[in-house]
């Protein structure tokens, strides 16, 4: 009955050293997991800090693209209103050019005219130079005329 008994410690002492063993195991694989598990932690809660950084980070940039695009439509209302007044003055200033291209015409019609009446007015003139100078040969002769018959 002892040797029973011894065989029945024995086998306890086996079972006893490999639950220990499998224990010892079980430690150690639940001491890596956990290790895992705190750098994976720490991963996460770095990504999590980064994720949250970059989301600051886009957030100033959009509100900094939203001042910009505000400076821009500011910009660009400024100079529709600029070309409007370019457009309107220049449709003034066409009205007045030909105004100033309808004067231009009258006038060079105007001077046409008047050179044509100086042409006619320096034939008269010849032809009235031409008749006094015959009218004065008349007379100088008639004071000849008188002077011989004195």
């Amino acid at each position: 009955r002892l040797t029973g008994q011894h065989q029945e410690i024995n086998n306890l002492m086996q079972r006893k050293n490999a639950v220990e063993e499998e224990n010892a195991c079980l430690k150690n694989e639940f001491s890596t997991l956990n290790q895992k598990f705190r750098d994976k932690s720490q991963e996460l809660k770095d990504t999590e800090d980064c994720a949250q950084k970059k989301e600051e980070q886009n957030r100033l940039v959009i509100k900094n693209l939203e001042e910009e695009n505000k400076g821009l439509n500011a910009c660009c209302a400024d100079l529709l209103s600029d070309l409007e007044k370019l457009r309107k003055q220049e449709a003034q200033w066409k009205m007045e050019k030909s105004g100033s291209d309808a004067i231009i015409k009258n006038l060079k019609t105007d001077l046409a005219e008047a050179r044509e009446q100086i042409k006619g007015l320096r034939s008269i003139c010849c032809n009235l130079s031409s008749q006094v100078a015959v009218k004065q040969e008349e007379l100088f002769q008639k004071d000849c005329d008188v002077i011989k018959a004195k």
